[in-house]
């Protein structure tokens, strides 16, 4: 690697550490009924045990859940700006994008929003990590295919980090569902904390120190 390399990497890197000086130590959830709790007794979801990760290894780190149940790309949209201003995140986990497929609406429409709720979380100096969905066969064949792809596709374009599939280990297993055949049960919420903790693994240093000093 050249002078000039090294300078203009370890330039980026001063600005990514200066942005997250700027914002709060605050991971921001902004999902759906996966996320928000649906059906489950209170305090046991999976936003929950990161919760009590965090505490467990004395980070000074906290969480902020903006989950809501039926919850839309566009909705989600909807709703950022203004968490954004008030959290100031210094972490945006996108978990959006279910409900869309559920309603069957444009898969480009999906992807224009969740872009745009990336790309203003990066603007307002968030680190994003994108959570993959996948919907069930049923929808057709295209429809299935072209929504698994777009998480990748995102990830890729506006480098940001993915978690490839979040139902992972999960999905294929019926006992882990609720009696919808849906939503997950009590039961789940380990594994999707455990999917989500190690798509974290970048964060980890972050985590652990107080950006500030």
């Amino acid at each position: 690697m050249s002078v000039k390399a090294i300078v203009i990497s370890l330039f980026c890197l001063l600005i990514s550490f200066a942005a997250l000086a700027s914002s709060n130590q605050v991971i921001l959830v902004m999902g759906d009924s996966l996320s928000a709790e649906y059906g489950l007794p209170r305090g046991t979801g999976w936003v929950k045990l990161l919760e009590e990760q965090l505490l467990k290894q004395g980070s000074p780190w906290t969480v902020f859940n903006a989950s809501i149940s039926g919850e839309t790309s566009s909705g989600g949209l909807i709703r950022l700006p203004n968490l954004l201003n008030q959290k100031k995140p210094g972490i945006v986990l996108l978990e959006l994008g279910a409900n869309d497929a559920l309603r069957g609406l444009s898969v480009k429409e999906t992807e224009k929003n969740l872009r745009k709720m990336i790309q203003l979380s990066k603007k307002s100096g968030a680190k994003v990590l994108l959570f993959g969905i996948q919907i069930p066969p049923n929808y057709g064949q295209e429809y299935t295919k072209q929504f698994k792809e777009v998480y990748a596709k995102l990830a890729s374009q506006e480098d940001v980090e993915l978690l490839p599939f979040f139902m992972a280990g999960v999905a294929s297993n019926p006992s882990l569902f609720q009696a919808d055949n849906i939503h997950p049960n009590d039961k789940a919420q380990y594994q999707l904390y455990k999917n989500v903790w190690g798509a974290m693994a970048p964060y980890q240093s972050i985590l652990k120190s107080n950006p500030a000093n």
